[in-house]
Parts: C-alpha cells; sequence; structure tokens
C-alpha cells in the first residue's frame, strides 16, 4: 500500500533546504497533494516543531497513511479529503501551506481555486511554496519541460506546465506577493508567495 517515488526521493532535500528558512517560525502547515506521504514524512522528521496536515483525493489516502504509520512522527496529520475546487477546506487556518508538483495536473481553473482557498485559509504574513516546473514569459525552460508540457497534455488537454507570469497574477487575486523564485534541480522551480497582512 505505501507507494514509492523516485523523483520525491529525488528533490526531497533540495526542496527541504530550501522551503526550512520560509518555515522557522511556522506551526501548523498544509501540505495540498500529499501523493505517496514521502514528502511528508520527510519534511516532518525535519522539522519537529510543525504540525503537517497532509490532504489528497481518497484513492491517494492509502499510502500517505502507510507511510505516516512506519514514520511514527508524532506531529503529521493523517490526510484529509481535499479538492481544491471544493467550497470548505479541512482546515480553517494554518501559517503556511505546501504543495509540490501539482499545477501541472490540475486545469487551469482548479489552479485559480486553490489560490483561491489559499489565501483564504492562510494566516497574514505566512507563506504559500509551490514546487514544479513552470514556463517563464510563455517560453519553455528546457527541452524536457517541453516534452513532458506534450505529454501532460496528450493524457488530458486541461493540464500543463503553468506560465510564472500567471502564477503571480493569480496569486496577486488572492492577497498573496512573490518573495522569491528559487531555481530547483531538473528544471524546476520554488515559488514563495507570502499573505499580505492587510488582505
Amino acid at each position: 500500500m505505501r507507494r514509492y517515488s523516485e523523483a520525491c526521493e529525488r528533490n526531497q532535500g533540495p526542496i527541504l533546504d530550501i522551503i526550512k528558512p520560509y518555515l522557522t517560525h511556522s506551526k501548523e502547515v498544509l501540505e495540498i497533494g500529499s501523493g505517496t506521504g514521502q514528502h511528508a514524512v520527510w519534511f516532518a522528521g525535519a522539522m519537529p516543531h510543525l504540525t503537517w496536515h497532509t490532504t489528497d483525493l481518497p484513492e491517494n489516502h492509502g499510502s500517505i497513511t502507510a507511510w505516516i504509520e512506519a514514520s511514527e512522527l508524532p506531529n503529521i496529520r493523517k490526510p484529509r479529503t481535499l479538492n481544491v475546487g471544493q467550497k470548505l477546506w479541512p482546515v480553517n487556518q494554518v501559517d503556511a501551506v505546501f504543495t509540490a508538483n501539482t499545477c501541472h495536473i490540475m486545469s487551469w481553473d482548479r489552479v485559480k481555486d486553490m489560490f483561491h482557498g489559499v489565501g483564504r485559509i492562510l494566516k497574514p504574513g505566512g507563506y504559500f511554496l509551490i514546487y514544479g516546473p513552470f514556463n517563464v514569459n510563455g517560453s519553455y525552460t528546457s527541452e524536457s519541460n517541453e516534452e513532458f508540457d506534450k505529454f501532460l497534455k496528450e493524457k488530458n488537454p486541461e493540464s500543463g506546465i503553468r506560465d510564472y507570469t500567471d502564477m503571480n497574477r493569480a496569486a496577486r487575486h488572492n492577497g498573496l506577493q512573490l518573495v522569491e523564485r528559487h531555481q530547483m534541480p531538473a528544471n524546476n522551480m520554488l515559488l514563495a508567495y507570502q499573505k499580505n497582512s492587510s488582505f
């Protein structure tokens, strides 16, 4: 039942190095799309001051739960169902939100729903940290990303690699401002947004 992703194994170290400073003063973190559960266990183990809330669609709960139970970590919560388009999310307010490799799987409307939901539950000054591949000014950042985008769209025309500028626009509409764009291995990025205190 416990699924394993080589990509998660490879990228969890570099991701942790980037997100850890943003989460120094956080207590409650929501992960959108916990997938196999590997990231949740790795990050919760490395940052014991956090309570890590996992979420995903029901079909992924089994693997996430298996990873959590095997870890025996006290600061990670078992998965709850979250479809970003739903009106009520399973948490009311958190200090930070993290998501990895979800934006290119969702339709663009769902990505906008995610920003709207995060803008609603994120505390002022809190961070929204997004990892994955992104285009810049309408262009691919690598040939491999272009091939990956074609693969995604063949499977589902509504999916695909999102543009960095569009992400920033959606963020601003929901009271979030870009703090930094971090270049990551394998032609990925980590976008760090912060919620405006006045929003």
